[in-house]
């Protein structure tokens, strides 16, 4: 799983550059209950109870949650490494609509992660001539690394921007020179001075007799 592994990553790359874990809270991240819906119905769609029930509806659901989280992405573009991870999705989703709204899985590839290509997944065909077959899954983590699977380029651009997103949320946001401190407070104005009384008129120089 690239996402699981993007996330060790970004941690240990923000820990190391001195960022901090409670800084993530901090992030303004818009429409998270969407996303976690659209990623949930994913999640349900790999287990076998669920694809047998859902059926041939599984494909149409599949391709509508990955919609929904995309939409999401796109709505958070402006935080760091949500752009990879947007770009990583639309190809994921170019593959999958472009052969009937699964992913294809490379036979080598799952031979490599060791997994049974006879089972696979409720979104995932096997396949040796897929379309697009360069943003299929033809990669694989090996069996003997955790999470072993299979991936495609468009899950490497979601974990790269995964770690950009973790590392750079965890070392925070730099307030600009200044911010944060109180601004020394203004010296009272001082009170104008009175102009000075005019003299009276000045007397002659001849006194009077």
């Amino acid at each position: 799983m690239t996402v699981i592994y993007g996330v060790v990553i970004g941690i240990l790359i923000g820990l190391v550059r001195g960022g901090r874990l409670g800084n993530l809270a901090e992030l303004r991240f818009e429409w998270p209950l969407l996303a976690i819906a659209g990623l949930a119905i994913q999640v349900a769609l790999f287990s076998a109870p669920v694809a047998a029930v859902v059926a041939q509806a599984g494909p149409v659901l599949y391709v509508a949650s990955t919609l929904v989280v995309l939409a999401v992405v796109l709505r958070n573009r402006r935080l760091p490494g949500l752009k990879l991870i947007a770009l990583g999705a639309i190809s994921n989703l170019v593959a999958i609509l472009a052969n009937g709204g699964y992913m294809p899985a490379d036979p080598a590839a799952l031979a490599l992660a060791g997994l049974d290509p006879t089972t696979g997944y409720s979104n995932s065909i096997v396949t040796n001539n897929a379309a697009f077959a360069a943003l299929t899954d033809i990669f694989a983590i090996p069996g003997w690394l955790p999470f072993a699977n299979v991936f495609s380029i468009g899950d490497v651009l979601i974990g790269a921007g995964i770690v950009v997103a973790v590392a750079a949320g965890m070392a925070g946001r730099p307030l600009p020179a200044g911010a944060g401190t109180r601004p020394p407070e203004a010296a009272p104005e001082a009170a104008p001075e009175a102009a000075p009384e005019s003299p009276g008129p000045v007397p002659s120089g001849n006194s009077p007799d």
